[in-house]
């Protein structure tokens, strides 16, 4: 597994380094969770043991051989804003907010989204998928042949207790389902650590960079999403 970071929202800024991060597994088994989040994403209260998945702060990811594993950076801030795992060719970006105890957010997000990707000439659908509803945003682009193509990204969304955990799937896995389930299964794999301090709803939790984490080689670009509140700003999918 490699890991880097670069800026957001500035596509020609010069990449930060990378560094190796090596695998590691963990043996522990998830506390009992009902409905849509029995296999996952998990709460840090639902695992007995968080040995062997990497420190992101409020994101815990297990590594796995063949991982590309990049942080975003908010060029003005320094704030790590999201983290995006590449793996076979595909990208699942990760964000995490601070969401109400008493109702999600996922349905709101989703209006947002479709209203957003409207608002720039493209569409979207909503799926029943293994993470239950999900949303495939399509948006009008131009091919370096001159003709007209489309750029594709699928949207998972999960609430869990007092967080909103959102993915989004970008190149070959959007359409192929095979290619698909592995982001899913990474996604599912994700613990979040919210935390007990009081956060307002949407406030993105924060990220940060690995304390072992070594420089050795410069990091590929990401695909860069702005948070829920504001609606998808989607660059580079596909």
């Amino acid at each position: 597994m490699v890991f880097g970071r670069r800026k957001k929202n500035t596509e020609s800024a010069a990449q930060q380094p990378e560094a190796d991060v090596s695998d590691a597994g963990a043996d522990d088994e998830p506390a009992a969770v009902e409905g849509l989040r029995s296999n996952g994403p998990f709460d840090s209260s639902e695992k007995t043991s968080l040995d062997g998945y990497l420190d992101l702060g409020a994101l815990r990811i297990m590594p796995r051989e063949g991982l590309q594993l990049r942080l975003e950076v908010e060029e003005n801030t320094q704030r790590v804003v999201a983290v995006t795992l590449d793996f076979g060719g595909s990208s699942l970006q990760l964000q995490a907010f601070a969401a109400p105890k008493s109702e999600g957010l996922w349905d709101e997000i989703r209006s947002q989204i479709g209203s957003s990707v409207s608002s720039e000439g493209g569409t979207v659908e909503e799926l029943e998928g293994p993470l239950g509803t999900e949303v495939v945003a399509k948006l009008p682009v131009q091919m370096p042949d001159g003709q007209r193509g489309y750029r594709v990204a699928r949207f998972l969304g999960v609430d869990g207790p007092r967080w909103f955990l959102r993915g989004v799937i970008g190149g070959p896995a959007v359409l192929d389902r095979a290619q698909g389930a592995a982001l899913e299964e990474m996604f599912r794999s994700t613990v979040v650590v919210r935390g007990d301090a009081p956060m307002p709803p949407r406030d993105l939790l924060t990220l940060r960079l690995p304390k072992d984490a070594a420089a050795e080689r410069p990091a590929a670009p990401a695909p860069g999403l702005a948070a829920p509140e504001r609606g998808p700003e989607i660059t580079e999918i596909g």
